[in-house]
């Protein structure tokens, strides 16, 4: 297929109509070239295609998939090859389905536990969902299916997503933000990349040229597309000028007539356009080539993969006594109505449509356990029920063993919006209170996307995390604790004591402008072990029902070159009775340094499978960068001779093993830290709170520039909750979230509740010009110039500008806007 000569057969108007999606899922064919439309759908864990136009939110339903559990828990594997397998299973679903392109994997980094959408994203350390994103992409592309790497980049909130202005300095961006996406893209090429909803330090992600030119194309060699979340554009013309490739959703031509209009005018080059659709029509040629009409994929198989996914990926927190496994007669008790109905999955646009669902309760009759049985509280709401609470109390007490089955519901993460507490719903901790008067051995099953405090940990033996287990996790439970599977996941993000611990918390989620990334490096163990802050369970904790022993650290040099590689060695054996896996962690401590870093940072790891009584002795590799840090100065990663110690263990904590090297590296650091940084190597006396002086001196001189963002007046960029105040803003946002929740057709009640809350959040959050894109036509960018001009006063023009856009859509009146 000659690209080139069919670029030269085709029209202005013809390029500039593929540059966005013909729905909220397809891109633009031109039957007259032979181009082919594409399908792209939603992931990460699941794919979820929609019946005809289908909605990008998630909120309808979508043919049935194979739910693997989300990244939030198959994190907690640590294990590459099982997301490499899930990845080829999720290709092969997207060719019996005839989708291309798979939206995942999600690789945000966890900032803060109140993110609504972290339920999507593996862990708070960059190297660790690097590693594991490269493998599932691997997996996905080797069916000839295409990847999404998103949400790009700093997108770390749910409040305000499409207008929000990500305040970071660039070492902190580097070293954590962008790190697992440039991994991501240097070793597994992924076929495209999500430019996010927010602006990063000025500029809107979709249009941002340090973000998708320079970094991603010119440092990086990304050879795909870039298209940007659903909704998300800003402005097309400068956009498509800075290498964002595809707009979507489609169904609008309101920016492809800005397009054609820029090349005619000379604004923007006919150069620049064709490079972007020979990237699209590459895409497209391989993925039609790719597909093959008549597969079929295991569903049996991949059922079993999900339970796999499900065994290797849960946590126990902990175990007293050795309570766990169960005895195979033991009389009991379970407790919960997360037993009877679990949460396996997030909601939102990753919501699938489960092919099959093992719910626990039925796993345990399928299997002839007998066990009593109270629900302790009710589901969608905190009121804390007396009679509940004591009919579970009886139950407790008429056992051998309880099992109290406990979690986020779906009103607490969704996405859409962020949490607003740590907490369990208020009848699971009054539930708690009440069963640990009456029992002392209680055994806890936890769901959840995110972390949680958890007030009466004391009170309990035993606590298995399944996070959220996809449509096998009833099954894999039941496995867990009977023993007929041994535990081996292992955190993948710290738990703390209070919300207040965290180091983002002050800063989180910013005000109606901007959110400061203060905390600078320190996120997640970073922070909690520079600044020896106690947590409930550290970075890497997880515990088995075996043992393991660590011994016999080796080195293969005491001092090495930054150019060499260093060779690290080290003996782990099963001193248990049955088999386990065990998850060795391997950290760096730089002892002394010019720049203020985090005690310690992950380098390596390796997960283990052992029978009793078995050693093996693994090996780790590190090179440049496990030593190294961003100098702003030399706009690179450096390393600084001197003296590190080699740090292995059981999690950030646990550190069984340690052993120092000398690196030499001919780096000199070209300027002293500022005075005013110094704060930064404070964090145990000041617990993370940051000076605005101390964060201005880190981020550069454009610091009061960035920060003054003040709105002067309604524009394309005002969300419908900016317009309250305005007689248009409110009839607009009535009418906009009316329209939205016809959209809900479950009849689950439950599902309707949950889907209206997201979708509220959801629309009332939008700009103008993301309601316009996404409307599919219904909404014009010239109607919303005119709501915003109506929104300011200026009836008369706004008046005007609404009846121009009834009768002849397309052009804007106010570029301003």
């Amino acid at each position: 297929m000659n690209i080139d000569q069919i670029i030269k057969q085709m029209t202005l108007e013809e390029k500039a109509s593929l540059c966005s999606g013909r729905n909220a899922w397809s891109t633009k064919a031109i039957e007259r070239l032979a181009i082919p439309s594409i399908v792209i759908c939603d992931g990460p864990h699941g794919l979820r295609k929609q019946p005809g136009s289908g909605d990008f939110l998630g909120v309808n339903v979508s043919v049935p998939a194979t739910c693997f559990p989300p990244a939030c828990m198959t994190a907690n594997s640590w294990d590459p090859d099982l997301l490499r397998q899930i990845g080829q299973a999720l290709g092969e679903e997207c060719l019996q389905e005839q989708v291309s392109i798979l939206l995942g994997p999600g690789m945000n980094i966890k900032r803060n536990p109140l993110c609504g959408r972290n339920f999507e994203y593996f862990s708070e350390d960059p190297y660790l969902t690097g590693e594991l994103t490269c493998a599932y992409i691997d997996g996905i592309q080797s069916k000839g299916i295409g990847t999404s790497i998103k949400h790009f980049a700093a997108n770390n909130q749910e409040t305000r997503r499409m207008t929000i202005n990500t305040l970071v300095d660039e070492r902190t961006l580097r070293e954590i933000y962008l790190s697992a996406f440039e991994q991501a893209v240097k070793q597994a090429q992924p076929w495209t990349a999500m430019a996010a909803y927010n602006r990063l330090n000025g500029e809107y992600c979709t249009e941002n040229i340090i973000l998708l030119s320079t970094i991603l194309r010119e440092e990086w060699g990304f050879e795909g597309v870039v298209v940007t979340d659903w909704g998300a554009c800003n402005d097309r013309v400068a956009g498509l000028a800075t290498g964002q490739d595809l707009e979507m959703p489609g169904g609008g031509l309101d920016n492809d007539r800005r397009i054609v209009e820029a090349v005619r005018r000379g604004t923007l080059p006919m150069a620049v356009l064709d490079q972007t659709v020979k990237r699209l029509l590459a895409m497209t040629f391989q993925a039609q080539q790719n597909l093959r009409s008549d597969y079929r994929y295991d569903a049996d198989a991949h059922h079993q993969l999900a339970r796999k996914a499900a065994l290797q990926s849960a946590v126990l927190l902990k175990n007293e006594r050795n309570i766990l496994p169960l005895a195979p007669s033991t009389k009991l008790a379970v407790i919960g109505n997360l037993a009877e109905q679990m949460r396996y999955q997030g909601s939102g646009s990753s919501m699938v449509n489960p092919l099959h669902l093992e719910q626990p309760l039925d796993v345990l009759r399928e299997h002839g356990v007998e066990f009593s049985y109270a629900p302790g509280y009710a589901r969608f709401s905190e009121e804390v029920d007396e009679a509940l609470l004591a009919d579970a109390c009886d139950v407790a007490q008429a056992a051998e063993r309880v099992v109290v089955f406990l979690g986020l519901t779906e009103l607490a993460e969704s996405e859409g919006f962020d949490r607003t507490h740590m907490r369990l719903p208020a009848n699971q901790n009054a539930l708690m209170e009440h069963l640990a008067a009456v029992r002392k051995d209680l055994i806890v099953v936890l769901f959840g996307g995110s972390p949680i405090e958890i007030p009466w940990i004391d009170q309990v033996a035993a606590v298995l995390h399944m996070h959220l287990p996809g449509q096998a996790g009833g099954g894999a439970v039941t496995d867990l604790l009977w023993g007929v599977a041994n535990p081996s996941g292992k955190l993948a993000e710290t738990y703390p004591l209070r919300y207040e611990d965290i180091a983002s918390a002050r800063y989180f989620p910013g005000n109606w402008a901007s959110v400061e990334y203060r905390e600078c490096l320190f996120v997640g163990y970073r922070y909690f072990d520079t600044a020896c802050q106690e947590v409930l369970f550290p970075f890497g904790h997880g515990l088995s029902y075996t043992s393991f022993a660590y011994q016999d650290l080796t080195l293969s040099a005491t001092e090495f070159s930054e150019h060499e590689t260093l060779q690290v060695t080290v003996t782990i054996t099963n001193t248990g009775t049955c088999a386990g896996a065990e998850i060795v962690q391997l950290y760096v401590h730089d002892i002394v340094s010019s720049v203020f870093k985090a005690e310690k940072e992950l380098k390596g790891f390796q997960k283990i499978l052992l029978q009793p009584g078995e050693c093996r002795t693994l090996a780790f590799f590190l090179g440049k960068r496990a030593f190294a840090h961003y100098d702003v100065t030399v706009a690179d990663w450096v390393v600084e001779r001197g003296e590190f110690e080699i740090l292995v263990g059981a999690s950030s904590r646990d550190i069984r093993l340690h052993e120092r090297v000398i690196v030499q590296s001919n780096f000199q650091a070209k300027l002293e830290q500022p005075k005013a940084l110094t704060e930064y190597m404070q964090l145990a006396s000041n617990k993370g709170a940051i000076s605005e002086q101390a964060f201005a001196a880190l981020y550069g001189e454009c610091y009061e520039q960035m920060k003054s963002v003040s709105q002067k007046s309604y524009t394309l960029n005002s969300t419908l909750n900016d317009l309250q105040g305005t007689w248009i803003g409110r009839l607009l946002r009535k009418t906009v979230v009316e329209a939205a929740l016809k959209m809900v057709a479950d009849d689950k009640p439950e599902r309707q509740l949950v889907a209206r809350k997201m979708l509220e959040e959801t629309v009332t959050n939008t700009p103008l010009r993301g309601l316009a894109i996404s409307s599919g036509g219904a909404m014009t960018l010239g109607m919303a110039e005119g709501f915003a001009m109506l929104a300011n006063g200026q009836f008369f023009l706004g008046t005007v500008q609404l009846l121009r856009s009834l009768l002849k859509p397309g052009k804007p009146r106010n570029k301003a806007l």
